[in-house]
């Protein structure tokens, strides 16, 4: 039998009660001297770190990345130098706009991020179980997200402010049909696609760049649930999706998704009808179809969820060589503030952290800082250029630059030449959505738009009505006809 280990404080020292605390008497006051006591309940009140600002609520796993495609001739990322490569993965799954406590079916969209522990540092592509967003400016995404989360006086949601926005901002309305069709409940996380949604690049050995679209398609089949079924669910188990993952990888059922880029060359985006940097936008895959690349497989779940799910950080400015940015604005924005969200919620030192560190060696001037826990570079300098030490920034691994469109600066409206918010939408609606698709998504709307009220209720309706109305006409008069408002379209 092995020797028992030890109790001791978190300074090592052995102690014998965890149980009583040391008083004057049986009955009398507690001594201050009871060192335990206030280790354990200091520890105590500081066990939750800040929860995240949005995608609160969540899950992950570990599992393998495998390269099944070439496709070198897009990219030099040594990830993709050969078909069979292998790496680790960590994916983390989410609700968006729920607190931690919040359910897993919630009416959201669904965060899908993927850490990929490249030889040539972290790779994060962040994103949704969708190919848009609801807007297409970083300058909005805190109102945004403010109208997604609970009015200021009542702490309650507010349809109010969640369709107020939404009608003032006409860009919207694609991923609102997404949001408000099934798609907007998925069954659990292993039955639901993931995408970059966001127009990344790529270099290849030539130093040549094309724009891609990330795609990350399931393998065990596309499952939601209706809206009363998500409503059900939400009171039963509010942690379906955490559990069904759980209980699907422990079981040795692994969930799979084939991992696909669309490319679009420089030229044809000249040319493309629609911005293709707009977020709110798709490429259409008649035009760019899927190319497979990999695929990705989950099959082991954190020992500790706390270690490895809450303390996970994924920021899109980390790109492996062969990956870069585009001028996609919310990229743009998103490249600032997902690693500032960290620093402030884990610390300037959140990559040292075992989920977030890389497998290969890092090498920096960073030093010092909250919860440094390395050996902090030991006597090495902490500056460049240096005498001492043989580290130097390596030439090959240099962009190549980027073309710009204009040498004028200024404050650009969002829909200044795209403002076509409705092509994309109404296709989806009327080319894409069955006829049961198409009831659900008019009920779901309408049960939601249901709760606006007070004295700017039918400014609202009215504005967000003339929305659809442009989408699709039958969209229109269907929701007018449930919420039994007399609609008369601009």
């Amino acid at each position: 039998m092995k020797d028992k280990k030890k109790l001791t404080t978190a300074s090592g020292i052995p102690y014998a009660k965890n149980e009583d605390s040391m008083t004057v008497g049986p009955r009398g006051p507690v001594l201050l001297q009871d060192v335990v006591l206030h280790e354990k309940m200091a520890h105590f009140n500081r066990e939750r770190i800040p929860e995240r600002v949005v995608h609160a609520k969540g899950t992950g796993a570990f599992g393998t990345f495998r390269v099944t495609r070439n496709i070198t001739k897009y990219t030099r990322a040594k990830l993709f130098g050969k078909v069979g490569n292998e790496c680790p993965v960590f994916v983390r799954f989410s609700t968006v706009g729920g607190e931690k406590g919040s359910a897993d079916t919630e009416r959201d969209p669904r965060g899908f991020a993927m850490k990929f522990y490249t030889e040539d540092g972290n790779w994060d592509l962040v994103g949704n179980n969708t190919p848009v967003f609801f807007i297409k400016d970083p300058k909005k995404f805190g109102d945004f997200i403010h109208t997604q989360k609970r009015n200021p006086k009542t702490n309650l949601k507010d349809p109010n402010m969640f369709w107020d926005f939404f009608s003032l901002n006409p860009e919207t309305m694609h991923q609102v049909m997404i949001l408000f069709s099934d798609r907007g409940t998925p069954y659990s996380y292993r039955y639901m696609n993931g995408f970059g949604s966001h127009t990344f690049s790529m270099i290849n050995d030539k130093n040549e760049r094309v724009w891609v679209k990330f795609h990350v398609k399931t393998k065990q089949s596309i499952k939601n649930f209706t809206g009363p079924e998500a409503d059900e669910m939400r009171g039963k188990n509010p942690d379906w999706a955490q559990e069904d993952l759980v209980k699907a990888i422990e079981a040795g059922d692994f969930p799979r998704w084939t991992f696909n880029i669309q490319v679009m060359t420089e030229e044809k985006a000249k040319k493309f009808r629609w911005n293709p940097f707009d977020l709110t936008k798709v490429w259409p895959q008649g035009e760019f179809p899927l190319i497979e690349a990999g695929e990705l497989e989950l099959n082991k779940i954190p020992e500790n969820y706390f270690r490895d799910v809450e303390q996970a950080a994924f920021a899109p400015a980390h790109v492996a060589d062969g990956i870069g940015y585009s001028f996609d604005k919310m990229l743009q924005g998103r490249l600032l503030s997902y690693p500032d969200a960290h620093r402030h919620r884990l610390g300037p030192n959140y990559e040292q952290i075992p989920v977030n560190r890389p497998l290969n060696k890092v090498h920096n001037y960073q030093r010092d800082g909250f919860m440094r826990v390395d050996d902090n570079s030991g006597d090495k300098p902490n500056y460049y250029p240096n005498s001492f030490d043989n580290i130097e920034a390596d030439q090959k691994y240099k962009e190549p630059p980027m073309e710009l469109d204009s040498n004028i600066a200024d404050w650009y409206d969002r829909n200044q030449n795209d403002d076509d918010h409705f092509t994309q939408p109404g296709d989806l609606f009327r080319k894409v959505m069955t006829k049961k698709e198409q009831d659900n998504t008019i009920n779901n709307i309408v049960n939601h738009m249901s709760g606006i009220e007070g004295e700017k209720r039918d400014e609202i309706i009215n504005r967000q009505l003339n929305h659809f109305h442009k989408t699709d006409k039958e969209l229109a008069s269907r929701v007018a006809k449930g919420l039994n408002f007399d609609f008369k379209p601009e």
